[in-house]
């Protein structure tokens, strides 16, 4: 049974830097893109970063040069780690696994079918 679990979401104030992980179980890591998502109240939920088997990540617009996604293999273990942290960035945070193996690695949420319980990441001005 796949299962992943995300942890180190926290409240920060505007400009600080949080590291969250997530821990991977139940499955072969190391062929699937993983990716972390984020949701607000009354938002649609959306992708933040993705990373691919081979490490090449790729990152939502609003994030980039200072979000750096990460993965090691060996620990079946994604990291995401957030720089200069906005109150825009205030989400409920998820892990999650592509569909398929198969399936080009992406910023589509529609293409993710396991899901981590979520991790709360506050920003305040």
């Amino acid at each position: 049974q796949p299962q992943l679990t995300e942890s180190g979401g926290e409240s920060v104030q505007s400009g600080g830097s949080l590291r969250l992980s997530c821990a991977a179980s139940g499955f072969a890591f190391e062929y699937y893109c993983m990716g972390w998502f984020r949701q607000s109240p009354g938002k649609e939920r959306e992708a933040v970063a993705v990373i691919d088997d081979d490490g090449a990540p790729s990152y939502t617009e609003s994030v980039k040069a200072r979000f750096t996604i990460t993965r090691d293999n060996a620990k079946n273990a994604l990291s995401l780690q957030m720089n200069d942290l906005k109150p825009e960035d205030s989400a409920m945070y998820f892990c999650a696994r592509m569909h398929r193996t198969t399936y080009s690695c992406q910023l589509d949420v529609t293409k993710f079918g396991v899901w981590g319980q979520g991790t709360q990441v506050t920003v305040s001005s």
